[in-house]
């Protein structure tokens, strides 16, 4: 309010009108970690002129403060913040957008190149970036606390994966120490939280983790999730790392992320009894036995209430950890973010759909999302094996495993030191995600699972149509996500959605059309129809088929058939162009959310404080998390800019 009343109290100042709009861009900033949006990874600039916009900062205690520092900031970034230029409109490698994983001179070869390095030297590219110098070497830069060179004799096991080498006939510097500052705070407050573990469990995944980020080892992270996914049923949940790849515009590196949250019984209990039956589900999808892990590893699968969430977004669903090897031959958590599944926003009409679907889609969209979230986390990405050579040997028979596509023996697998991500790289991402909802699509006709869930008979009917409803109406929708100009999708779980909903149109039979139509408003429109009574036929057939071909294409580490198919069903032409533009159009904005925040009062209570649900409260949030300027942001920051030109 004081800074309110003084910018638009100042000569030339912004109306309130604009402030408020500052207020939406800065809510905007802190919940994406940036001016990018993490949902669709396209730049957001403030709706406000930048002159008005440098009256609100000159108006601000900070400046109060220290003018000299915040004017230099202002003239360092202000232009780039307002540059939409055709490399800063989107995140992207190379020509195609902005990164800074990468130096801006990387190209995808580069990438290709540094990923065959560090498969050689068993360097995980999770907690890396890198540089490309003027020379042409490269500099790999892992995250940790620690900066010097491997410590023999000691915990560290960097020994040998540090230092100059030549691959390739290029040379390669391996560093570590990247935001040495920030792990650094991270190593001291896990230590800290040692005293607080609850089990041995707890205290062993505190120990490896502090490791991992003290030495910038991801064997050490692989080692304190083990104990994490061992530690069943906590009433408080945590998980912290550098876990998902979806900002990275090659797929591999992994953004710092973390969570605390608490167990919501009653939902629990329904994931709880899908565990139990799971034995019994997984025979269910379309694949042969061969092609499921070897023996089923029950997993914990809790219902939780966020209390933080740190990182670009959150999700409605996690399934943990992202390490192959441990999912397939140890275990894994899944998590249903309950109050985030729970959070919605009120709409005068769905957009797309027809007035007969209107009611029963907001009346069971939410019960409907919860059973596709339990179904894509529990037997989505929680299914599946993946065909390897080991130390021991194939983890197949060769000779007695038949691919159900081709009807020939399996001919490819996986080697030693591959992974998902790093086999099918900037495809990868998307294609399991397709692969997840495709199995809560497909499961989700079995009227035992749905029962599960409180819903019978007719009712069991009318949410698992709307769970496909709402999955053809975020096909259509995800087409807000692809890039005309760089023919890119970037967002992976819209893109798949659009895939699957490309899919079913394909199937034929009238089961899905997207006509075109004059809306209320007299402005071109779209309109979904679904036929329900085709769905558990030619839907699930259509599913199921293209289902088997996605889990075979991984089990077989197949890229170039999972690619041909992937990008045939993603490929985008002009009619869908001229959809896409119907779609824009008619978007509306992206929710954010409001996080409430802990404290401590005089008397030694935890207190909870909910702010109000708008940008306001999500600004107030943040500021709750992040009460102080922090210099070391600074400091990192200019250390590194001469890195990323992109004013080509």
């Amino acid at each position: 309010e004081n800074l309110c009343s003084a910018a638009t109290g100042a000569a030339a100042g912004p109306s309130e009108s604009e402030f408020e709009s500052f207020v939406v861009y800065a809510a905007a900033f802190m919940t994406n970690m940036g001016n990018y949006k993490s949902f669709g990874d396209s730049k957001f600039i403030p709706n406000l002129p930048k002159e008005k916009l440098e009256v609100i900062v000159q108006s601000s205690a900070a400046y109060r403060a220290d003018a000299a520092a915040v004017d230099e900031l202002w003239k360092a970034c202000s232009d780039d913040m307002y540059d939409l230029s055709s490399r800063r409109q989107h995140l992207g490698l190379g020509q195609k957008g902005l990164t800074t994983y990468y130096s801006s001179n990387v190209t995808e070869e580069d990438c290709v190149f540094i990923q065959d390095f560090m498969q050689h030297k068993k360097l995980s590219p999770y907690n890396t970036r890198f540089f490309k110098k003027e020379d042409g070497s490269y500099e790999l830069r892992l995250a940790s606390s620690e900066v010097s060179g491997s410590q023999e004799g000691s915990e560290d096991d960097m020994g040998g994966r540090l230092g100059e080498f030549e691959h390739q006939a290029k040379k390669v510097k391996v560093v570590r120490g990247d935001y040495s500052a920030l792990m650094q705070r991270v190593v001291d407050n896990l230590s800290k939280a040692k005293e607080f573990a609850a089990n041995e469990n707890e205290k062993s995944m505190l120990e490896w983790y502090v490791r991992s980020f003290r030495y910038g080892s991801i064997d050490a992270h692989k080692d304190g999730s083990r104990f994490w996914i061992k530690d069943k049923g906590p009433v408080v949940e945590s998980y912290i790392g550098f876990i998902e790849s979806y900002r990275d515009p090659y797929g591999v590196r992994g953004e710092f992320e973390g969570f605390v949250a608490v167990v919501n019984k009653a939902m629990s209990a329904k994931f709880s009894t899908l565990v139990d039956k799971s034995t019994t589900f997984i025979p269910r999808l379309p694949w042969p036995a061969a092609f499921e892990k070897d023996s089923y590893l029950r997993p914990d699968f809790t219902s939780l209430d966020v209390v933080a969430f740190a990182g670009s977004g959150i999700p409605a669903g996690i399934n943990i950890p992202n390490y192959d090897d441990i999912r397939q031959d140890e275990g894994f958590k899944n998590v249903a973010l309950g109050n985030v599944l729970a959070a919605s926003t009120s709409e005068e009409k769905v957009t797309f759909l027809r007035d007969e679907d209107q009611e029963p889609f907001k009346k069971l969209k939410a019960p409907a999302f919860e059973i596709q979230v339990g179904l894509h986390e529990l037997l989505g990405h929680g299914s599946g094996k993946l065909f390897q050579k080991t130390a021991g040997g194939l983890n197949f028979d060769p000779e007695s495993v038949i691919n159900p596509v081709t009807n020939q023996k399996v001919t490819s697998w996986y080697s030693e030191n591959d992974t998902w991500d790093t086999k099918f790289s900037s495809m990868a991402s998307s294609y399991e995600e397709c692969r997840a909802e495709c199995v809560g699509l497909y499961l989700s006709l079995q009227s035992d699972i749905l029962e599960i869930f409180g819903h019978l008979d007719k009712a069991g009917e009318d949410v698992c149509y709307v769970n496909w409803l709402l999955m053809v109406r975020a096909g259509l929708l995800g087409l807000e996500f692809y890039s005309p100009e760089t023919k890119k999708w970037r967002q992976a779980h819209m893109q798949a959605r659009h895939v699957i909903l490309r899919v079913l149109l394909e199937a034929g039979q009238e089961l899905v059309t997207v006509g075109r139509c004059e809306g209320d408003d007299g402005k071109p429109d779209l309109v979904i129809r679904l036929d329900r009574t085709k769905v558990p036929t030619v839907g699930k057939e259509a599913i199921r088929d293209f289902l088997q071909k996605l889990q075979v294409f991984k089990s077989t580490a197949d890229v170039a058939a999972g690619t041909a198919m992937y990008d045939k069903y993603s490929e985008v032409t002009d009619d869908w162009l001229s959809m896409r533009n119907i779609v824009i159009a008619r978007r509306r904005p992206r929710r954010m959310y409001v996080q409430a925040f802990t404290s401590i009062s005089e008397s030694g209570d935890v207190v909870l404080t909910e702010p109000p649900v708008n940008a306001g409260g999500a600004v107030q949030s943040f500021m709750a998390h992040f009460p102080q300027v922090d210099s070391e942001l600074t400091r990192l920051w200019q250390a590194d800019r001469s890195a990323w030109n992109y004013t080509s």
